[in-house]
């Protein structure tokens, strides 16, 4: 399945992450990102966070104040299947190759993206279709806006 990158975003901590044109990934992360809590974000399997503007735009529809970059992620895709995203699925870019590791919990510090602060609804144990992902570095490099992505199982 192919999808296509609609937006990269960083920030020097915290959230929102700010858009970006470009995303220089390295092993260890993207370049002039930050995470404030280096134990539950960030790290060699948690370097880049992937949401997918599909399931924005569905919680945007439900009336939550949700924006791209205010839940963190680095990388914004669309096009490509909810639920195709999972553990061991490598998304390939032209220039970059990360390999999902794990969902990536959401957290307090998001809680302004939804109604009544109800941060959990982007929890994989609650809502396993609206889920956040980390994913590692397999091949380091530039992610662009518009870039195309091809999921490899």
């Amino acid at each position: 399945m192919t999808g296509k990158v609609v937006g990269l975003h960083t920030s020097n901590g915290g959230v929102p992450k700010l858009p970006t044109e470009l995303l220089v990934v390295t092993r260890d992360g993207c370049l002039g990102d930050k995470q404030n809590d280096r134990k539950h974000h960030g790290g060699l399997d948690k370097a880049v966070c992937i949401f997918q503007e599909e399931i924005i735009a569905d919680l945007a529809n439900n009336g939550h104040p949700i924006s791209p970059g205010s839940t963190g992620e680095n990388v914004l895709i669309s096009g490509i299947p909810i639920g195709d995203i999972k553990p061991g699925v490598s998304l390939k870019f032209p220039n970059v190759e990360l390999t999902i590791t794990q969902d990536a919990p959401p957290c307090k510090t998001i809680k302004e993206s939804f109604i009544g602060g109800q941060f959990n609804v982007i929890s994989h144990k609650k809502q396993p279709n609206f889920t956040r992902w980390y994913a590692k570095v397999t091949q380091a490099g530039t992610i662009y806006l518009d870039d195309s992505i091809e999921t490899v199982n």
